[in-house]
Order: structure tokens, then C-alpha cells, then sequence
């Protein structure tokens, strides 16, 4: 229970935190869309300039501020605005002789005091004293001096009840007002110091980051303490609540008028609340509400924010839904805001007329809906290998990720059709048209590749064939999409010299060539490379078949299966699987057991002996018909153990001195090498383990 209530009270504090930073970003918006007059002099254009930056300073200054910091700013500014108030009801009050009408009429016609006279002052005095009584609270003022400005307000009051002249009640109420201004400039004066060493603190703080953890984890750390991703959605959020509740006013209020004239008040009553609700007005506002969305950069930013929010709903939806777990799939919420905001600044769409805003809007939506589904396929693909693979058999299991793929193949086709349907053929149109067409073809990929490996999992024989297939579709997908890229850097580079050309998308037109294009087609050619290579080295392998085959006894030491046909014979003298393999060279260029090379591709006559199974070395057939060596020593008259490592020449001389070297020698005589194809060169260094770095499994291709 104590828990639950720490809790709730921490995401209280969270809420209010961004609540009270939200009108610091309203403030900026203001600032930056105001209407600026040039031709009010150089005096005026001064002290305008210098009003917006003091405004855009101390707004930014507030943003930052820490929670502490910032509940007591606002404290501060609350007693300040109650303070103002209770000044102006004074003022006013004693500036009116019928106080009851002209408050009415400043009231917009509510009545909200009664028109007695004596209840009237008790409820003003009411008031006066709430607001008295919050100003104390809020600047903790000591009690003597608390009662003096509860009395300082309450004075002007006490003079319009025992009815002084209408000059001297204008008086008390601009002494008052004084008095009260004074002690409120009195208390900030003496927050001073704390206002000093709280921005000498931040101040300090932002140095030794940016010294220890540098500028990217500095914005960072800022971005996440202020939660400004929740600040911008909730000002864009709000301010498109007001301005929609304005313009339903508005419309009622036009409605209601256009009613009133033709004469026929019910009537019109009625048609205005059919009027209000009808397709056209409901679409006339809902315009209306999203152009002005994303008339500045904030607004553009906080609609980039809700975008956020909504895209990682549905990505967590997605990944409940076909079961996936992981971390790196929840990425959505940031992709998408990203990803809207880059085409909006490319596209310069706050600085568009309404109308041109409004249809670039949705043409950015539709080409952000389209990397939506790129991105939701990159999630579901894994998944779908994954159980392929696995050879799962449950329905249950494989039907969300299929109902998920064929959304992710019929979506992109109603996309394009509807939009062929309605628009002529331009660049956007054709760009559009290329993500779906590329879309549908990865679905077709991953389908095709989910059925080789189902149909593998219900064969009870082994499919060596599955590999290159698989690597076939994939390598075909790879091949179009790369084309696709190629195609769509020749449609962006046509709009950036014939319709609208920026840096932006000049920026966006070298990374999309360098990491679509470049990277891809030099991954795809390694990829090549790497395979090629494997199919030689597996087809320079002796290969074991019939008797030999079936005295070997053993299991292929990569996939623990028996030798049913043929092994492939390493020239440590390990026997593996062709297709196992060839997938293990895939990766690295040596032995699964004892990581000696497989395959060498100097020709050269003089090699270096490789080890056998207890470890010795073999020498070259050529050096043997020389003549035998000496006892002791290796066919270049060196002691073999000088050849052997510490460990086993002093295991050598343990076991019985030159016999031990002798059984050695023999042993390793015993073994025949083709100098082709087995041979090194003897006193060469040391081989050591070659990996390739590039993951090229056959089911990644």
C-alpha cells in the first residue's frame, strides 16, 4: 500500500514537473510567431529585439531548471501574480461608484456577486482575504508582517464600507497597491542570493559534464531530466484543445447569428447543432486544427512528440501480438518521430501557405506510413525465422506473425492503389509507389524463405540444397531492393534540381547513397566473396565415401549427426559434413575441432607439416625419398625437440627419453600428405586462428 502511494505521489510530481515547464515552450512559440513591425524606428526595433531575446532567455532558463528549482520559481511567481490581483480588485473596485454593473459588464454578463450591497463587500472582502492569506503562504512571510499585508489589502475595502470620498478612496487603494508592490520587490530582492547560487550551481553541474561525459551525454541527461519529449506533447496537445474548443465557439456563435437574422431563433438552434456535426464542418475544423498544428518548428515538434507516443504503442502492440522479445524492436517510438521531422524540415513545411501546408502534411504522413511498415516487417522477420527454424508446430504460434505479414503485403497494395486512384503520376508519387513495390518484395522474401525452411523441418532426410536456395531468394531480394535505391537517389536528385532543392535533402540524398547504396552493395559483394571462397575450400577436401565412410565411427562435429553419404576430410584428419562445413567457412577460415587453417592457398613445394590428431607433424612426401633422417631428428637434420613445444619434448624424455622421440617420429611418419595439397613450409610461424568479419549465415543472407 505504501508503495502504491510513493507511487502515485512520484507520477503526481512527474506530471506537475512537465505541467509547469509547458508554458515556458508557449511563451517561445509566441515570441518566435509574432508579428515584428521593422518601421517603428531604430529606438523601437531596439527595444523590441531586446524584449523577445530577454523573453526567449528567461523562458529557456526556466525549461531547464531542476524540479526543486522550479516548484520554488513558481512559487515565487504565483504569490507575484496574487499580489497583482488583489491590487487590481482594488483599484478597480474603488474607481467605480456602481460597482455591481460595471463588474457585471466586465464579467461578460455571469453573475457571479450578489446585488446586495452588504453581501457584496463581505464576499469581496471574501476574496481579498484568500488572496491575502495565499500571498503570505507562498513568500513565508514572519507573522507580524504577515498580518500588515493582510491588512494593507483589506484597507481599501474598509473604506468603501464606511463610504469616504471617491478621491480619497483612490488613493487608499494606489497606496495600497504601493506598499504591497514594495514588499513583494523587498522579498525577491532577498531571493537573490539564492537565485545566484542556484544558477552558479547549474552553471558549475553543466561544466563538469560536458568536461567528464562531453556535449552528446550533456543534452542527453538534459533531454531525459526535463522529460521534454512529455513537455512538447503535452503543449501541442494543449494548444490544439484551445483552438479547437475557439473554433466550435465560433461556429455556434456564427451559426447562431446567421439564425437569429432569418428569424427563426428554435429553428436555428436546431440547425445549428446539425450544422456543427455535419461531415463538411467536421472536416473544415479538423483542417483547420491540423494546419495549424505545425505552423512553427515547436508546433512541428510537438506533433513529432505525439507521433512518438502513438508509434510506441503500436510497436509494443506488435511485438505482444507475434511474441517478440526484443529490446531492439521497441526503437518505433523513435524512429518515427525522427523520421516525420527530418521530411518536414526537407520539405519546409511550417513555412508553407495553410493549403500547401496541408497537402504536403499528408504527403509526408503517407511516406512515413510506408517506413512504418519497412520497420514493422524488420520486426516480424525474426520472428518468422525464428520459427521456421526452430521447427515449431503450433498454429497458435505461427498465425499472428503470418496475419502480421500478409497486413504488411496487403496494406502497401491498397496504398498504392488508391492513391494511383486519385493522384497523377509525379516524384512523390513515385517514391511512394517504390517503398510499397519494395515492401511486398522483402514479405515475399521472408515467405518464401519461412516455406523452404518449414518444408526442411517436415523432411526427414537431409536437404543440402536448402542453403543455396535460401541464399538465392535472398540474394534476388537484396539484388531489387539495391536497384530500388539506386532508382530512388535518381528520383530525389531529380526533385532537388527541378521542383524544391534544400540542404537538408541534399544531406539526406549522401547518407541515403552511402548507407543504402555503397554499404549494401559492398556487404552483398563480401557476402559473394565469402561463399565462393567456402565452395573452393570444401572442393579442394578429399572426400570419404562407402567403406571408408562407414569405419569412421563418429558424428560430424558441427550439427552431431551421422555420416549418411559422404564426409568432407579436413587436413587435420576431421571429418564434417559438406554443407556444415561450408556454413562454419562461412565465418572462419579454420578447423572446428583444433582451429588449424583449412584451406592454404600458397602453392608453394616447401610447406609447413600439419598436425594430426595426437598432435605431431607430417613432412612432405618429396623430402622423404632424400633419404631417412637421422634418429632424433626431422628431415633437416634438426633435433625434433627443438620442434616440439616445452611441455611435450620435457613429456618426451619422461617417457623414455630417445624411445619416446623415436614412437614419436613414427607416428608421425605413419601419416601420408599429398605436398599439393597438405604441405607448409617447416619453421613457419605459428598459424593462428583468421576470422572473417562479416555474419554471412546463409539464413541472414
Amino acid at each position: 500500500m505504501a508503495s502504491t502511494q510513493a507511487r502515485l505521489g512520484q507520477q503526481a510530481l512527474a506530471l506537475l514537473d512537465v505541467a509547469l515547464r509547458v508554458p515556458c515552450i508557449f511563451t517561445i512559440d509566441v515570441i518566435f510567431n509574432s508579428y515584428y513591425d521593422q518601421g517603428s524606428g531604430w529606438a523601437g526595433a531596439t527595444g523590441k529585439v531586446l524584449v523577445r531575446v530577454m523573453g526567449i532567455l528567461i523562458s529557456t532558463v526556466v525549461l531547464l531548471l531542476s524540479q526543486k528549482a522550479l516548484f520554488k520559481f513558481y512559487t515565487l511567481f504565483l504569490a507575484v501574480l496574487l499580489g497583482l490581483a488583489a491590487v487590481l480588485i482594488n483599484y478597480y473596485a474603488t474607481s467605480h461608484i456602481d460597482f455591481y454593473s460595471a463588474y457585471c459588464k466586465a464579467a461578460l454578463g455571469f453573475r457571479l456577486l450578489p446585488r446586495n450591497g452588504t453581501t457584496l463587500w463581505l464576499g469581496m472582502a471574501a476574496v481579498q482575504l484568500m488572496f491575502g492569506i495565499g500571498y503570505v503562504f507562498l513568500l513565508n512571510l514572519q507573522s507580524v508582517f504577515a498580518a500588515l499585508v493582510v491588512l494593507d489589502i483589506m484597507i481599501p475595502l474598509w473604506g468603501m464600507m464606511i463610504e469616504l470620498p471617491a478621491d480619497v478612496r483612490h488613493m487608499t487603494a494606489v497606496v495600497s497597491g504601493l506598499a504591497l508592490a514594495l514588499n513583494t520587490a523587498v522579498c525577491l530582492a532577498m531571493r537573490l542570493k539564492w537565485f545566484y547560487y542556484s544558477c552558479r550551481y547549474v552553471y558549475l553541474l553543466v561544466r563538469h559534464m560536458y568536461r567528464i561525459y562531453g556535449l552528446q551525454l550533456l543534452l542527453e541527461d538534459t533531454w531525459k531530466r526535463i522529460r521534454f519529449p512529455d513537455v512538447l506533447r503535452m503543449f501541442w496537445l494543449s494548444r490544439v484543445t484551445a483552438q479547437a474548443l475557439i473554433l466550435v465557439y465560433v461556429v455556434r456563435a456564427v451559426r447562431k447569428e446567421s439564425g437569429d437574422a432569418a428569424g427563426g431563433a428554435t429553428e436555428g438552434s436546431s440547425d445549428a447543432q446539425g450544422y456543427l456535426f455535419s461531415w463538411d464542418v467536421f472536416w473544415d475544423l479538423t483542417s483547420n486544427l491540423i494546419i495549424s498544428g505545425c505552423d512553427s518548428t515547436l508546433t512541428v515538434l510537438g506533433m513529432s512528440a505525439v507521433i512518438s507516443s502513438m508509434a510506441h504503442y503500436l510497436g509494443l502492440s506488435i511485438l505482444a501480438f507475434i511474441g517478440s522479445t526484443e529490446e531492439e524492436d521497441k526503437r518505433l517510438g523513435f524512429v518515427a518521430p525522427v523520421l516525420f521531422f527530418i521530411l518536414a524540415l526537407q520539405t519546409g513545411l511550417s513555412s508553407l501557405d495553410p493549403e500547401d501546408r496541408l497537402v504536403r502534411l499528408s504527403r509526408n504522413m503517407c511516406l512515413l506510413l510506408t517506413a512504418i511498415l519497412h520497420f514493422i516487417h524488420g520486426m516480424t522477420d525474426p520472428v518468422l525465422m525464428s520459427l521456421s527454424a526452430s521447427h515449431v508446430s503450433s498454429f497458435r504460434r505461427h498465425f499472428p506473425v503470418l496475419l502480421v505479414s500478409v497486413a504488411l503485403f496487403v496494406l502497401p497494395v491498397a496504398l498504392s492503389f488508391t492513391l494511383w486512384h486519385h493522384y497523377a503520376l509525379n516524384t512523390w508519387l513515385f517514391a511512394v509507389t517504390a517503398f510499397c513495390v519494395e515492401l511486398c518484395l522483402k514479405v515475399v522474401v521472408s515467405l518464401t524463405v519461412y516455406g523452404l525452411f518449414m518444408v526442411d523441418g517436415f523432411s526427414n532426410v537431409l536437404w543440402e540444397k536448402l542453403d543455396d536456395y535460401v541464399y538465392y531468394v535472398r540474394s534476388t531480394g537484396n539484388i531489387i531492393e539495391f536497384l530500388f535505391g539506386v532508382i530512388m537517389f535518381g528520383n530525389g536528385a531529380y526533385t532537388m534540381m527541378f521542383e524544391t532543392g534544400s540542404k537538408i535533402r541534399a544531406c539526406m540524398m549522401c547518407l541515403h547513397a552511402y548507407f543504402n547504396i555503397y554499404l549494401q552493395a559492398k556487404n552483398g559483394w563480401k557476402t559473394f566473396i565469402n561463399r565462393r571462397t567456402a565452395v573452393k575450400k570444401i572442393n579442394s577436401l578429399p572426400e570419404v565415401r562407402g567403406d571408408q565412410l562407414r569405419e569412421i565411427e563418429d558424428v560430424c562435429a558441427i550439427c552431431y549427426q551421422e555420416f549418411a553419404s559422404s564426409a568432407r576430410l579436413t587436413p587435420c584428419h576431421h571429418h564434417f559434413h559438406a554443407l556444415c562445413l561450408r556454413k562454419w567457412l562461412y565465418i572462419q577460415d579454420t578447423c572446428p575441432m583444433c582451429h588449424q587453417r583449412v584451406y592454404v592457398e600458397d602453392d608453394g613445394r616447401d610447406r609447413a607439416a600439419f598436425s594430426n590428431n595426437n598432435g605431431g607433424y607430417a613432412a612432405p612426401q618429396d623430402a622423404v625419398a632424400e633419404g631417412p633422417p637421422v634418429q632424433g631428428e626431422n628431415l633437416h637434420g634438426q633435433p625434433v625437440a627443438e620442434l616440439l613445444p616445452n611441455g611435450a619434448a620435457a613429456g618426451a624424455h619422461a617417457a623414455g627419453g630417445p624411445e619416446g622421440l623415436d614412437d614419436l617420429v613414427e607416428d608421425n611418419d605413419s601419416i601420408e600428405y599429398d605436398e599439393d595439397e597438405w604441405g607448409t613450409q617447416i619453421g613457419s610461424t605459428p598459424i593462428e586462428e583468421e576470422y572473417i568479419n562479416d555474419d554471412t549465415d546463409s539464413t541472414e543472407d
